[in-house]
């Protein structure tokens, strides 16, 4: 098998298994080492040795590349392969089968590990009929967030990806954007509403009281700009950031805005923020709004995350025609145009 898409096939297999980024990244690595030698000069210098004096190539990543230009599955995907056949979630799965599309991801324009074609590629394998780049926003800094001009560069981007891959995944164009503590959205409306989908979310300040996070994100949710409520507390329950406790809101008062204005609250898929809690799942249930389950994914493997999102949603007894990521993408876009 060709050895770059054996490598990338590992660290996608790796990163939906949660493992370290470090071992991730080792084999992202020796895939882009190697991506410019052709075929013929990566198995030369598989099979002379040569290559394990490339930079970016250990013990490991050598032996799955040797494996591979030997026409052999190599040892250690295959084991990886068996080991994904098990779902990660063992409920939802008449809504994960019902899943169409992902409209919360990130690129390595933003706070992702890999490039977008990486991450559309992914989604293709998955049988995502479409994917939502929403990269972060400016005010962001620490996740590398888009200023409206590389903004205006990622939908070229995303222009040529999608006129050229004739795949069966349509990338959407979309934002990740902050509420601002004024209420207002982190990029000029102007371009917002060039996008396909954006999502807003509260990305600081988590500890602001009960009134002036409601206040916040009211703001957000009226902005007819708004398609999706992003993480909606912004708790952490687990993982390598530690936890962190839920934001206080008035949660009955911005469901109900949601409900009103047409805006969809997100069911986080990353297992360390499992966003929103239960209780408030149900809640935002009684208050008539539609969901959206989305990945959240950094990487290409994360975007199987959907499953423990749709896990989520069944446990909490959310009907599939209430979720929009069920939805055909024309109806999608229809929809999320409407607002």
């Amino acid at each position: 098998m060709d050895a770059v898409d054996a490598l990338n096939e590992i660290a996608f297999w790796l990163e939906r298994g949660r493992a370290a980024t470090f071992k991730v990244q080792a084999f992202r690595k020796a895939a882009a080492a190697i991506s410019a030698l052709s075929p013929e000069e990566v198995a030369a210098r598989a099979r002379n040795g040569r290559l394990k004096s490339m930079k970016g190539i250990g013990d490991r990543t050598f032996a799955v590349i040797r494996q591979a230009v030997d026409g052999q599955v190599p040892d250690y995907l295959a084991d990886l392969r068996e080991k994904g056949a098990e779902p990660l979630a063992s409920g939802g799965t008449d809504i994960r089968a019902a899943l169409r599309g992902d409209l919360h991801s990130h690129s390595e324009w933003s706070d992702g590990g890999s490039p977008i074609e990486l991450m559309v590629a992914a989604a293709e394998v998955l049988g995502r009929e479409y994917l939502a780049l929403t990269d972060h926003s400016p005010n962001l800094t620490i996740a590398n967030g888009l200023s409206a001009d590389r903004l205006l560069d990622q939908l070229d981007v995303v222009a040529g990806i999608n006129n050229s891959s004739g795949g069966a995944t349509r990338l959407l164009t979309g934002i990740e954007v902050d509420i601002l503590e004024s209420g207002e959205l982190d990029q000029e409306p102007e371009l917002l509403d060039r996008l396909d989908i954006v999502v807003a979310s509260v990305h600081s300040k988590l500890r602001a009281d009960r009134k002036t996070m409601t206040t916040r994100m009211l703001g957000g949710i009226q902005d007819p700009r708004t398609n999706v409520l992003g993480h909606c507390t912004g708790r952490l329950v687990e993982g390598s950031r530690g936890t962190r406790p839920p934001s206080e809101f008035d949660a009955k008062e911005v469901f109900a805005a949601c409900a009103e204005h047409n805006v969809a609250v997100e069911i986080n898929s990353r297992p360390e923020r499992q966003d929103p809690p239960d209780a408030l799942i149900q809640l935002a249930l009684e208050a008539g709004c539609l969901f959206s389950i989305d990945s959240d994914a950094h990487a290409p493997g994360q975007l199987d995350f959907l499953q423990y999102g749709a896990e989520r949603a069944a446990r909490n007894n959310v009907p599939a025609e209430r979720i929009i990521t069920t939805w055909p993408v024309e109806e999608l876009l229809a929809w999320a145009g409407g607002r």
